[in-house]
């Protein structure tokens, strides 16, 4: 209501539910599920031109340039500008569809907290401030509040656009460009698995601690956001433990970053020695070489892409359970919902 969060009535039956799904993904689904459907069709005309580029630079290599052919060179040029230009404009339509789904689903959750009557603890804060009352209990809640409308909503609505589409288009790109380089050469499959394979075991193990410090950090921002309400300056060792918290989630990222580069570096370098001796030996032609190492590179992208995915849905899935924990908290202890 415009007014405020009237009283519980006994007489009438409680609100039934929780406000929000359980989980982040229940959550993108019931306010964007049509829509990721049409984020589903672009992604998919992006990655299904993503190994058009890698056939034209071979055949440019191999064929043009080794017979001479000045007019297949020119065309084979345009045709590599037009699919780069297409490829460009599934990505726009994408990235601003994105955009638009993210941003409805941020101001879907801050009506959310309107609706439920989370204004009310910080209009009743600031009632009583201005009676010079004593503070309460009230302070750390209305902090929790504030931090949830400003700060918290924004991250979890913005992983709604990519939460589908994301996976969708990397997975599609990591499948089109191994599947054509392994056509072009077998072994072209093991480099790629040994670029890939050993990644997928560390990074759920560092993100799994980024994770953990995540979910502290929320809560710490929140305990620090209620100083604030009650004190007028947060406590010198929440600021301190932020620091501490932010301090370990850089370290471990770029830790993760350097691992993951150097085996994309460790892979062209395979991909250069083995394609240079073959070609030497005349067993293989350089436009394949030229092919195999532009597609570790069209590989270490979407795989990187990939990993950040994993790495926002995990750390979004611990905001977007705290919210709805604190959400809910809130609208019992205001009387709307049984537990």
């Amino acid at each position: 209501m415009e007014g405020g969060t009237p009283p519980a009535d006994p007489r009438s039956p409680p609100m039934p539910s929780p406000l929000l799904p359980k989980t982040i993904m229940g959550y993108v689904l019931r306010t964007s599920g049509k829509h990721q459907i049409g984020l589903a069709v672009l992604a998919a005309g992006v990655f299904g031109l993503t190994s058009v580029p890698l056939e034209i630079q071979r055949r440019i290599v191999n064929d043009a340039i080794k017979n001479g052919a000045t007019q297949t060179i020119i065309w084979l040029a345009l045709a590599y500008a037009g699919v780069a230009l297409l490829e460009q404009a599934f990505k726009l339509g994408l990235n601003i569809y994105r955009g638009w789904v993210s941003e409805d689903a941020v101001r879907t959750l801050r009506r959310t907290l309107r609706q439920s009557g989370l204004h009310e603890p910080m209009r009743r804060d600031v009632a009583r401030e201005a009676k010079n009352e004593a503070s309460n209990d009230d302070d750390s809640e209305t902090g929790t509040h504030a931090a949830m409308v400003v700060s918290e909503a924004e991250p979890i609505g913005g992983f709604v656009g990519m939460a589908i589409s994301e996976p969708l288009l990397q997975i599609g790109i990591l499948a089109s460009v191994i599947g054509y380089m392994t056509f072009l050469e077998p072994w072209a499959l093991a480099l790629s698995l040994g670029f890939l394979v050993p990644q997928m075991l560390f990074v759920p193990l560092m993100q799994g601690a980024i994770n953990r410090r995540a979910a502290e950090r929320v809560t710490t921002l929140r305990h620090v956001g209620g100083d604030i309400v009650s004190r007028g300056v947060p406590q010198e060792e929440g600021i301190e433990r932020v620091f501490e918290l932010n301090m370990g989630i850089y370290k471990i990222k770029f830790s993760m970053n350097l691992a993951m580069n150097f085996m994309y570096h460790a892979a062209v370098a395979i991909a250069l020695g083995v394609g240079g001796l073959l070609v030497v030996d005349h067993k293989l032609q350089l436009g394949t070489v030229v092919a195999v190492v532009s597609g570790l590179g069209k590989l270490n992208d979407p795989w990187g892409d990939l990993v950040n995915w994993f790495r926002e849905l995990s750390v979004d899935s611990v905001k977007y359970r705290l919210f709805v924990e604190a959400l809910e908290h809130h609208v019992r202890r205001e009387g709307l919902v049984t537990s």
